[in-house]
């Protein structure tokens, strides 16, 4: 037996081909990290963006976990379809917990799992963008955590929230699904580049293309404040 090195877990390979006793659950652990990174405060650091993309490369392996479809567009608007639901219920989560928990997050002191400074910053963004901040939120690590808490910090009307956070959640699963599926096939097909051996420049890439902009925008605001 191979042992385990604690590295994979960043890598979102990982999640996908995980199998146990044989039995391959990477569907489920897909879903449960989408569910836990929009719902709990404790998913921040798990790897939403990149995982999504790869699950797109990966969509009729996924989807075989629970049924065998032919079909390859509706292997991948399924699971797209799974997803945004699990992205659903999930913000719904954060959401409840957020109005039930009330201003005590304010208070509460810094653990591993939870750092205040993330939950102060996601509630400027959320003020300054309304509910378009659900929107916006999916598309950023860390805010699409804290967006839906926030949320039901300031009493979000309820129908307003679960507009913008269907209207999200579908956004972002299918754009990511769709993208990380279609460009593997554009890229094996016109170029002969397997997408599945360079899993780690496309990590890169993606982390690269959603942390810069909001690194960037803490930065300007951090140099404005002194």
């Amino acid at each position: 037996m191979n042992n385990f090195d604690w590295t994979q877990l960043l890598n979102p390979e990982f999640y996908i081909n995980l199998q146990i006793g044989g039995v391959q659950i990477g569907l489920y652990i897909v879903l449960f990290i989408i569910f836990a990174e929009t719902g709990l405060f404790a998913g921040f650091f798990l790897p939403g963006d990149s995982l999504l993309f790869l699950a797109g490369i990966y969509s009729k392996d996924l989807i075989q976990n629970m049924i065998t479809i032919e079909s390859d567009f509706i292997n991948v608007t399924l699971l797209s379809l799974l997803v945004a639901a699990a992205g659903i219920v999930g913000n719904t989560v954060g959401y409840w917990f957020g109005a039930k928990s009330g201003y005590y997050l304010f208070k509460k002191e810094d653990t591993f799992w939870f750092k205040k400074k993330y939950l102060l910053q996601s509630k400027d963004f959320f003020e300054k963008y309304g509910g378009k901040a659900i929107i916006f939120a999916r598309f950023l690590p860390i805010f699409r955590t804290f967006a839906p808490i926030v949320a039901g910090i300031v009493s979000m009307d309820k129908s307003k929230f679960m507009f913008f956070n269907v209207l999200s959640s579908f956004l972002w699963s299918f754009i990511l699904i769709f993208s990380g599926h279609y460009l593997y096939g554009v890229f094996l097909e016109n170029f002969g580049i397997d997408l599945k051996e360079h899993i780690e420049y496309i990590i890169i890439i993606i982390v690269l293309i959603t942390t810069v902009p909001v690194l960037f925008k803490l930065l300007k605001k951090r140099v404005h404040i002194k």
